[in-house]
């Protein structure tokens, strides 16, 4: 890792060579399960982003990827997969550190990262066109081609696994691509730089630069060289995006915010809707945009799931990501102070802390495992992107009720439907608005399950074979046969 990581500085990937920071600017990195400094990391600025340009299209246009037989494309993406399993044990553990989950999510994650390679390699030579009749003078058809250089924007809760989902598909179709990590946890995603150079993935066909949203990640979608952008993240940003994208008309792929919810009826079974909470709320500390957000309980067993809840909540060991607890710190002392903020709003509403309520008074980033009961739908609290251990019950009487307040924020990302009977769980799930349904199991589906959302969650779909055809456009070929 010599050529990464040299004097306690994390380089960036551009264009196949490791690179230190414009200028030699820097960016701390800091424990977030500790607030210490783990490392510092090379900041990239303009110079750094017009030379990952530069190379990016030099890259398309010689055909580095898109040229390459697509067999052998699938096979340069299979030896990927090879490689980053052979830096997982060592970057979950820079993972874990630099963001605070737990050490065994940062391994899952570098896992993950491996098999949308392996899932997308094996796509790299079916991306099929179609003939259209004409009649006899006319031989007409379709092929997808690639964009040419996809900008991509990280987030900070899954930077490795979500910078994969995405660059996965664009490179199997063809595309060179620049990611920008995010500046609070950029190390590990940049360790998947050493896995493309080990690869021998093409020069220039992607660079990894970490540098602050605001600068550098606004220079990215502003750029004419640009011809697609993809981007996980919040609302406000991804508004803040497409008005840049809008001028040199960029295409653009949305994964935003959410504020999902668990509707669970009289018939549910609670020891399923407790362990779907457990992973739903509180895994990666809630730092997840498809968490549980909300829980929505019949009244007949809504006071039963609450003490259920908060017994869970206040059961979860808490400590740091390399213990592997229950629950780990969120990413900063700006996350804890907004979720703690934001949290404290629903008093004021009415709502009941039945579990926790406000930060752990201890070294670190920590939120207490949160159970707010009796929240009005209506409430900030219930309404707003909360980003951590902190989710909403309230009770229902009917089913239309239930539909009506699981539909009723801005987003719609995903929801869940915990029931024992058949015909209302497909009832249910087809008037719920959002891009995926979980039914009786949080999470459920995976890879190759096409995710994303619909209204301020965002646009396009990731995952799945249906999140390939994003990195590709359509073009018609038509072909008279007279004369």
């Amino acid at each position: 890792m010599s050529s990464f990581l040299q004097d306690g500085l994390a380089r960036n990937f551009l264009a196949g060579e490791w690179v230190e920071g414009d200028g030699g600017k820097r960016i701390a990195v800091e424990d977030p399960g500790t607030g210490r400094h783990v490392a510092d990391c090379a900041l990239a600025g303009e110079e750094s982003l017009a030379r990952a340009l530069e190379a990016a299209r030099a890259s398309f246009e010689r055909g580095d990827l898109a040229g390459m037989q697509p067999s052998k494309r699938g096979q340069l993406m299979q030896r990927i997969a090879a490689e980053i399993r052979g830096i997982a044990d060592e970057g979950a553990e820079l993972l874990c550190r630099e963001s605070g989950k737990s050490l065994s999510a940062a391994h899952d994650e570098f896992e993950e990262a491996a098999q949308y390679f392996e899932y997308y390699g094996g796509m790299a030579d079916k991306i099929e066109g179609k003939s259209i009749p004409l009649g006899p003078d006319y031989a007409d058809f379709t092929v997808y081609e690639p964009y040419g250089v996809s900008a991509q924007i990280v987030p900070w809760n899954f930077p490795v696994s979500i910078a994969a989902r995405s660059l996965a598909p664009a490179m199997a179709a063809g595309n060179s691509v620049i990611i920008k990590s995010p500046e609070l946890d950029p190390m590990a995603l940049a360790m998947l730089g050493v896995a493309l150079e080990r690869a021998e993935v093409p020069a220039g066909a992607v660079s990894i630069l970490n540098g602050i949203g605001s600068e550098l990640g606004a220079r990215l979608v502003e750029s004419s060289a640009v011809d697609q952008i993809v981007f996980t993240g919040s609302v406000p940003t991804g508004q803040a995006i497409l008005r840049a994208a809008a001028s040199p008309v960029t295409p653009a792929l949305m994964e935003l915010g959410g504020k999902s919810a668990a509707v669970a009826f009289e018939d549910a079974n609670l020891d399923t809707l407790m362990s779907s909470l457990q992973s739903g709320i509180f895994y990666n500390a809630g730092q997840v945009c498809s968490a549980m957000s909300r829980v929505l309980v019949h009244r007949s067993i809504y006071d039963e799931a609450v003490e259920r809840a908060a017994a869970l909540a206040n059961g979860l060991s808490v400590g740091h990501g390399l213990e592997n607890p229950g629950l780990t710190p969120v990413i900063s002392a700006r996350q804890l102070d907004g979720i703690e903020t934001l949290t404290a709003t629903a008093r004021q509403s009415g709502a009941r802390a039945a579990s926790g309520g406000a930060r752990l008074e201890r070294e670190g980033y920590f939120m207490a495992p949160t159970i707010l009961a009796d929240v009005d739908p209506s409430a900030r609290v219930a309404q707003e992107e909360i980003f951590g251990p902190v989710t909403c019950f309230t009770p229902f009487d009917t089913e239309a009720e239930a539909i009506a307040m699981a539909n009723g924020t801005e987003f719609g990302l995903v929801a869940g439907v915990f029931t024992r009977d058949l015909a209302r769980a497909h009832r249910v799930a087809n008037r719920l608005r959002a891009g995926q349904v979980f039914v009786n199991e949080w999470f459920a589906g995976g890879i190759s399950t096409p995710f994303g959302g619909v209204g301020k969650s965002g646009f396009g779909r990731e995952k799945g074979l249906e999140a390939l055809y994003n990195y590709v456009r359509t073009k018609n070929i038509a072909i008279s046969l007279k004369g």
